[in-house]
């Protein structure tokens, strides 16, 4: 009995996915991708990071359906929803002075696979950006 039971959560596990777990690793970078077919991470580098980052923030602000949890100087997070479904996406980017970097993480909550969305969102947002500097 105990063996059907932990196999229907992990059947419900694998149908729905896991919360890609927004947040800082200890190495103060974006966390990785735990589930690579409905995640997506990036880094670019630019040489004024601090108005590429606050162009990004605009543009990523401005998505349809996004919703700011968190904004700060240095790192933004967003939920960016499906439009018919209303799944949610997390969207997050982190400015890394110190590596000259911006990281750009996008990540289904649900599911296995979000059928290339996150990776069209980042692509999309990278376009946008290097167009109005």
């Amino acid at each position: 009995m105990k063996l059907i039971i932990v196999f229907s959560q992990l059947i419900i596990l694998l149908l729905i996915g896991v919360n890609p777990g927004m947040a800082l690793n200890s190495s103060g970078n974006l966390s990785e991708c735990l589930i690579p077919s409905n995640c997506v991470l990036v880094e670019w580098s630019f040489p004024n990071l601090k108005n590429a980052y606050k162009e990004l923030v605009g543009i990523a602000s401005s998505l349809p359906r996004v919703s700011e949890v968190e904004s700060s100087q240095n790192y933004w997070h967003g939920i960016v929803r499906s439009l018919i479904f209303r799944f949610p996406d997390d969207l997050e980017i982190l400015r890394i002075d110190s590596k000259n970097l911006i990281q750009v993480r996008s990540a289904s909550r649900i599911g296995l696979s979000d059928l290339g969305v996150n990776q069209k969102r980042v692509d999309d947002l990278y376009m946008q950006l290097t167009e109005e500097m």
